[in-house]
């Protein structure tokens, strides 16, 4: 038995990966990560920075990975999480993931947008986000979905955009795959610029999409990652 730790966007639940259960291989078992403040876990406090979070995922998953073998996915900003989850596993001498799918982000080196988007008045903050896909259109005018998810979004954003990249010496000791919409805003250099950052096996897939192509092609998706894992 294989463990696929999912880690989810920002605004993201867990529960966001559930309906891979069924489409998975019987060898692979699920186990979505849920974050602080969402979910199951939506009375615990928001994450101070992005390395609170890793600590707190790792604390999920350490008394597991040295059991079984496992593979790490994450989107957009859960690709973030899994490439610094990485070397917080590395540090700590645990058994490193079998693989790493990194969907909707681009290479840790290419610079970021400028602007602080969690810093925005709730109106154009709402814009921004809407204008990037995966949010249904009743968010813009239910207040009450805005009260439960502005907090958790404006957080999540706020530990991505103030995250400096640190250079490690050392490159991921695992094959990693890159999963990206075509309609995305990433750069072509931004994908692609992931290879530098193993020693091992890389792999590019583009699917017909926007930055949430992933809420659209589970059943591809999938597919990837039972093929990959059980080569």
């Amino acid at each position: 038995m294989k463990f696929l730790f999912c880690l989810p966007y920002a605004g993201g639940s867990g529960s966001i990966y559930y309906k891979w259960s069924t489409l998975l291989s019987d060898t692979i078992q699920l186990c979505p990560i849920e974050l602080k403040g969402r979910g199951k876990r939506i009375h615990e406090v928001f994450y101070e920075d992005i390395d609170e979070a890793v600590n707190d995922i790792y604390v999920q998953l350490k008394d597991k990975i040295d059991q079984h073998e496992y593979a790490i996915f994450g989107h957009s900003m859960g690709s973030r999480l899994a490439y610094k989850l990485y070397y917080k596993i590395d540090k700590m001498n645990n058994r490193k993931p079998k693989h790493i799918f990194f969907s909707g982000c681009g290479a840790p080196n290419i610079p970021r947008r400028k602007s602080m988007l969690h810093s925005l008045p709730d109106p154009l903050f709402i814009q921004r986000i809407m204008e990037m896909g995966g949010t249904p259109e009743e968010f813009v005018t239910n207040k009450d979905l805005q009260k439960l998810c502005l907090p958790i979004l404006r957080n999540d954003f706020r530990i991505l955009e103030k995250d400096r990249y640190t250079e490690h010496e050392q490159k991921l000791g695992c094959d990693i795959s890159i999963l990206s919409g075509n309609k995305d805003t990433l750069s072509a250099e931004a994908i692609v610029s992931w290879k530098n950052y193993t020693d091992r096996q890389c792999k590019l897939y583009m699917f017909e999409g926007n930055h949430f192509y992933i809420n659209h092609h589970a059943d591809d998706i999938t597919a990837i990652i039972n093929q990959t894992l059980n080569e």
